[in-house]
């Protein structure tokens, strides 16, 4: 098991990508801090990674908010010992026309998605410097390699992450420490059947049905990423397999971006 007993923080960890981390991490016996900002939303991925004969325990986080990062951050360490890999995942998005973007859901947008990460990052570091080692994997989007038209928000959180992501790979390389990005196209999450397809479908002029195969028509592979393809290109990341890889934003796109 190429994680065994590495103890890993998932931020985000109750639905979607998050949740498929945690279980592909647990999967290789990595002891897996379930996070999110909804607390039964983790303790519920945590229940049945712990059903599966997996080690895994639940923590409510706002990523956003410093103190309550630091202080589950203790807790983990107390529990089973530093961090040795953190997966900032936990972010928000609006497929929403620029004039329409208020103030407000840009400064949410770039407060979870790139302040939570920076946050985070910080954090995740201090455990890992005294001991020179550790894996830090930040969510980035192929909508941090290329912009796209209702998404400026998002679009800019993305960018800014792989920025960091770079900035963070040069500084700490000589600690041991190694920073990569996660930049999976398009997935189906419960967001975007909650609230996306049909956000979308308005700035495509489609009905809510027809926008799933508008998607996967431009996906040279023919299908949209799942969360599970995201999940085992975390695992290759933070596994000794990818020990020369740093400051990357790795598409999982299925060749949608090539940059």
């Amino acid at each position: 098991m190429i994680l065994e007993n590495r103890v890993t923080v998932v931020t985000g960890g109750g639905s979607g990508i998050g949740a498929a981390i945690c279980r592909a991490f647990a999967a290789e016996r990595a002891r897996v801090a379930v996070t999110d900002l909804r607390p039964e939303a983790a303790e519920q991925v945590a229940g049945e990674i712990r059903a599966a004969g997996g080690q895994a325990a639940a923590w409510g986080l706002d990523v956003a908010t410093r103190a309550t990062v630091e202080r589950a951050a203790e807790e983990i360490a107390s529990r089973w010992g530093p961090v040795d890999v953190w997966v900032n995942n936990a972010g928000i998005s609006r497929v929403v026309p620029f004039l329409e973007c208020s103030d407000a859901l840009w400064d949410l947008t770039l407060q979870v998605n790139l302040k939570g990460t920076f946050i985070g990052c910080q954090v995740a570091l201090r455990q890992m410097l005294p001991r020179q080692r550790g894996v830090i994997l930040n969510m980035s989007s192929q909508s941090g390699k290329a912009g796209n038209s209702h998404y400026a928000a998002y679009c800019a959180s993305k960018f800014g992450i792989i920025g960091l992501t770079q900035s963070l790979a040069m500084e700490f390389a000589a600690d041991g420490i190694r920073v990569n990005a996660l930049c999976p196209g398009v997935v189906f999450t419960a967001l975007w059947d909650e609230q996306h397809i049909s956000d979308y479908g308005r700035k495509r002029a489609m009905k809510p049905e027809e926008v799933r195969p508008y998607l996967e028509s431009k996906v040279p592979l023919g299908r949209l990423c799942t969360p599970e393809d995201v999940a085992q290109t975390a695992v290759f990341l933070a596994s000794d397999a990818a020990s020369y890889i740093t400051g990357q934003a790795i598409n999982i796109s299925g060749g949608s971006v090539m940059n």
